[in-house]
């Protein structure tokens, strides 16, 4: 049909209606100009809370810390209970230990309702990491997803990141032979605290290759501290599992695995020489649910409700 006929068509039939109901003309266009505005007003709004979260992009790939911190509000808290001084001191760690990291941002809803607004995100880091290794100079990638909620709070005319909560995390970094192997680690994304939770490495290794491997978690705090890594050889079917019980201090955890991938190869007759052909590390976030120490039970023995009842049932007679 031509686009030019339909709109005519269109503009008769409104001045028809127009002109048959005169009383109710005005109010239609009222109502018509009313969504218009509201239309406006949310678009407005929405592009308001998306250009924060791709400014906040635009600045981390410029590791433009002081750009970044103006789209936080200054009592900005994580679900780790990180404050906007420890969470920037993090960022900038970040920065000095992986000088070329890269980020990307996908959002992938925004709700909002008056000052307020919550944005979902897929986030991606990549980077290179330098290792001294006796006289070699190791090269590692890096690689890191997380599926992120960002809230906002609208104070004055500007809409500032006020809490983030980060519901999945894997980070991963690989050097030598290491970089073309798959490994997973699974565990837990939510569990309550003081529950038992078994976390499984699986490494895709060649055959012709020794793994060794340990899996520990430590807890999200700042500083943060590193558990002793216990390394043993992989089973034959290169999967090795641990169980945790989860942390009673209501902070969130990691549960890390690091992985030696082993490679011999004759230099002699009767001599065999053996190095470390690869390297891993591999961490997931595991979200803990508080205890909630206040919730009061009904803790009355059974024969005390009974006797109670029939103490009652004699008074009504």
């Amino acid at each position: 049909m031509n686009k030019n006929l339909s709109v005519l068509l269109i503009t008769a039939l409104l001045l028809c209606a127009a002109t048959q109901q005169p009383t109710n003309a005005t109010g239609f266009f009222a109502v018509q100009k009313a969504k218009i505005e509201q239309n406006r007003v949310y678009k407005s709004t929405f592009n308001d809370i998306k250009n924060v979260i791709k400014q906040q992009n635009v600045f981390a790939n410029k590791y433009d810390i002081k750009g970044l911190s103006g789209l936080y509000a200054e009592d900005f808290v994580n679900s780790d209970g990180f404050n906007k001084e420890i969470y920037f001191k993090l960022i900038e760690e970040t920065w000095k230990t992986y000088p070329d990291i890269s980020y990307l941002t996908e959002i992938k809803n925004i709700e909002f309702s008056d000052n307020y607004a919550t944005v979902f995100v897929n986030e991606i880091a990549v980077a290179t990491s330098k290792e001294e290794i006796g006289e070699f100079t190791a090269i590692g990638e890096l690689y890191s997803t997380s599926q992120c909620v960002y809230h906002l709070e609208k104070r004055g005319a500007k809409w500032l990141i006020n809490s983030e909560k980060v519901i999945e995390e894997t980070s991963t970094l690989k050097f030598g032979d290491a970089r073309y192997t798959d490994i997973q680690l699974n565990a837990p994304k939510q569990i309550g605290a003081g529950k038992e939770y078994t976390t499984t490495l699986k490494v895709d290794a060649p055959q012709d290759s020794v793994v060794i491997a340990s899996i520990n978690k430590e807890n999200i705090i700042y500083p943060q501290t590193k558990s002793d890594d216990a390394f043993r050889k992989m089973p034959d079917d290169n999967i090795l599992e641990r169980v945790f019980t989860s942390n009673k201090d209501n902070v969130n955890e990691y549960a890390v695995a690091s992985i030696g991938i082993t490679r011999a190869e004759n230099y002699s007759d009767d001599k065999i020489r053996v190095y470390m052909g690869g390297l891993a590390f591999i961490m997931t976030r595991i979200n803990i649910i508080p205890e909630n120490k206040y919730i009061k039970l009904d803790t009355q023995p059974e024969k005390e409700v009974k006797k109670q009842e029939v103490s009652n049932y004699g008074k009504s007679k």
